[in-house]
């Protein structure tokens, strides 16, 4: 037969439920603090409250997880701190440590019920983490890499990494397209997340992808709109940190107001800070290489004016030198030859006086002769005597024209005869020159016209 089934011991759902609840509330009577990253805040504008998922990683492996409450009150005294301490509010992916209850509810289930959250522990995680990415950076002798990279004269091309909505972004482009002195600059966005889960990855796909085409740009500007500390926990990250250290060219970077540089500005060539400082930075490029071209203008203007000037009051002093020392020179030697035309007059006419006499002795000594001949030799026919005569006339015809023929010479030889006739004087250190191999290839020389004087200067000679 059948055995007798013994009767079973049931339980509905919700006493179950009472049973956890007070062994729990037995058990997990007091408050702890515990540590956890906030991976979602759930935040309910409509009520308030927060219900946040925490996690708990290891070697990049959730080991834990559990649901939490955060209710109103509690939030908005926590949310304010944190803006207070880390000028950031509660948001996700941050590192916790929270004061907490272990609660128990039938509909659902184990939960924190979250008190307080230490904001300094969290502040404290970021420190660490930056402290730890420069470590290695430098370890691996590439933390002032890109600061050793030449930004050109005038960075004008500029490749922007930045999120398109960011009003950073905006700012930025109204500094450098709007700027009152009109300087050109071309611009070409590279879109990326600036924080959250996809950020490193998106920021440092897009470095890759500007170090393609590198050669079109002469700088990269990280533009972000601003925030705290733990808005900017990215730009701490290894990876992103290294890319900008290591990239060909410079980078700069204008990521927000916080006074605590993340380690992506201080490996950068220069950070600007803000997106307004950063245009700023650039247009002050354009600025200083203006004022250099237009001090040197200035310069060259005032030197070519001082030296037009000198040069003017050098020749006006020349041409007086000059006008001076020819006008002397001129008078000298027109003395010079006027004296030495007396003297050839004197000479001839000296001459002429000394030949008449000379002839007119001649003369009466043939005559004299003649008629002593004529005394003696009476007996000579009358021929021979028309003869002599005659002799005697052409002798005197002949004196006559040679007489004649010198004075003609004479009156040629005379310097301002052959001045006229289009001769000139030609001399070298106020001495006439005779032989072209008494000066040379660049000497100046002096010509004596029969009017006036000219200077020349020797470009050749045979």
């Amino acid at each position: 037969m059948p055995s007798i089934a013994e009767p079973r011991k049931t339980f509905t759902l919700s006493q179950v439920a009472a049973s956890i609840k007070k062994t729990l509330e037995a058990r997990y009577h007091s408050e702890y603090w515990i540590t956890a990253e906030m991976n979602k805040l759930n935040y309910y504008s409509h009520s308030g409250h927060c219900y946040p998922e925490l996690l708990e990683k290891k070697d990049g492996k959730v080991v834990a997880e559990m649901r939490s409450v955060l209710w109103k009150g509690n939030f908005d005294r926590i949310n304010d701190r944190f803006r207070e301490v880390l000028k950031m509010p509660l948001s996700d992916g941050l590192k916790i440590l929270f004061l907490a209850k272990i609660t128990f509810h039938p509909t659902s289930g184990v939960q924190l019920q979250i008190v307080d959250i230490d904001p300094s522990y969290t502040l404290g995680d970021l420190q660490r983490e930056k402290n730890e990415t420069i470590e290695k950076l430098k370890s691996e002798q590439i933390f002032d890499l890109n600061h050793r990279k030449e930004l050109p004269l005038l960075p004008q091309r500029i490749a922007i990494i930045s999120a398109s909505t960011s009003k950073g972004l905006g700012d930025f482009l109204k500094i450098i397209d709007e700027n009152p002195l009109n300087y050109r600059f071309f611009h070409m966005l590279f879109p990326a997340y600036l924080q959250g889960e996809k950020a490193v990855t998106s920021i440092v796909e897009q470095l890759q992808r500007i170090r393609k085409v590198i050669h079109h740009f002469d700088v990269v500007a990280i533009i972000r709109g601003g925030g705290g500390d733990v808005g900017l926990t990215t730009f701490n990250h290894y990876e992103i940190s290294s890319a900008i250290a290591n990239f060909p060219i410079a980078v700069i970077t204008g990521i927000g107001h916080s006074t605590n540089e993340t380690v992506a500005e201080l490996v950068a060539h220069y950070n600007a800070i803000t997106p307004t400082k950063t245009g700023e930075f650039l247009l002050q490029k354009f600025r200083d290489f203006d004022q250099v071209i237009s001090e040197a203008q200035t310069s060259i203007v005032s030197c070519t004016r001082n030296s037009l000037n000198d040069q003017k009051e050098k020749l006006q002093l020349s041409a007086k030198f000059l006008k001076s020392g020819t006008e002397k020179l001129v008078n000298r030697n027109q003395g010079e030859i006027k004296s030495i035309s007396q003297k050839i007059s004197h000479q001839i006419t000296s001459n002429l006086t000394q030949k008449r006499n000379d002839l007119s002795a001649t003369t009466k000594d043939i005559q004299s002769v003649s008629n002593s001949i004529l005394s003696r030799n009476k007996w000579k026919t009358t021929d021979f005597s028309e003869k002599v005569n005659n002799s005697a006339k052409r002798f005197l015809v002949d004196q006559q024209t040679k007489i004649s023929q010198f004075q003609k010479n004479i009156n040629i030889m005379d310097p301002i005869n052959t001045l006229k006739r289009g001769f000139s004087i030609t001399r070298f250190n106020e001495t006439a020159i005779t032989d072209s191999d008494t000066v040379s290839i660049g000497d100046d020389l002096e010509i004596t016209l029969f009017k006036g004087k000219i200077n020349a200067n020797i470009n050749s000679k045979k």
